[in-house]
């Protein structure tokens, strides 16, 4: 992932979050098939929960930017730790429940960035409130969550990338 400012195109930027949630769930439906060894890539161990547990985190954290943005507060830091470490709970197994748990909890996310993202026009969308990048190029930035999901791979033929 970068932290230069996003590149955006003339793609609808709800569909852009959205498709992105989409092909995480995609990657995610093989992941009950993960050998529990972590997938190392650019430096740092990756897992299915890890992959799962990053993308709820940008969403949200995100999220939370543009809200605090348009209310005109100051935003709230994050502290995540990010992908910098790999949690015990990212080290368990990826079951179909958790499956199910990544699907009902990225899917709704979408649904909240989406039903935000369409309320705001084009004007809003490009001259966003207050400092940081314009509200287009967030949720452009967002949809590079697949950097995770993808760091750990179809894993449907049973064998981990990398």
């Amino acid at each position: 992932m970068s932290d230069e400012t996003p590149r955006v195109d003339d793609r609808p930027p709800a569909s852009v979050v959205t498709g992105m949630v989409d092909h995480v769930l995609e990657l995610a439906a093989t992941w009950t098939a993960w050998d529990g060894r972590p997938i190392p890539a650019d430096g740092r161990l990756h897992t299915p929960h890890k992959a799962v547990r990053r993308v709820a985190d940008h969403l949200i954290d995100h999220l939370a930017e543009i809200e605090d943005r348009i209310a005109g507060r100051a935003t709230v830091p994050d502290r995540w730790h990010a992908s910098a470490i790999t949690t015990a709970a990212d080290l368990a197994p990826f079951t179909p429940e958790d499956l199910d748990e990544a699907r009902s909890r990225l899917v709704r996310l979408a649904r909240i960035w989406a039903d935000r993202l369409n309320a705001l026009d084009a004007g809003r969308l490009d001259g966003s409130p207050g400092d940081g990048w314009t509200f287009r190029q967030i949720a452009f930035h967002v949809a590079e969550s697949t950097y995770y999901a993808d760091a750990v791979g179809d894993l449907s033929a049973g064998v981990s990338p990398g």
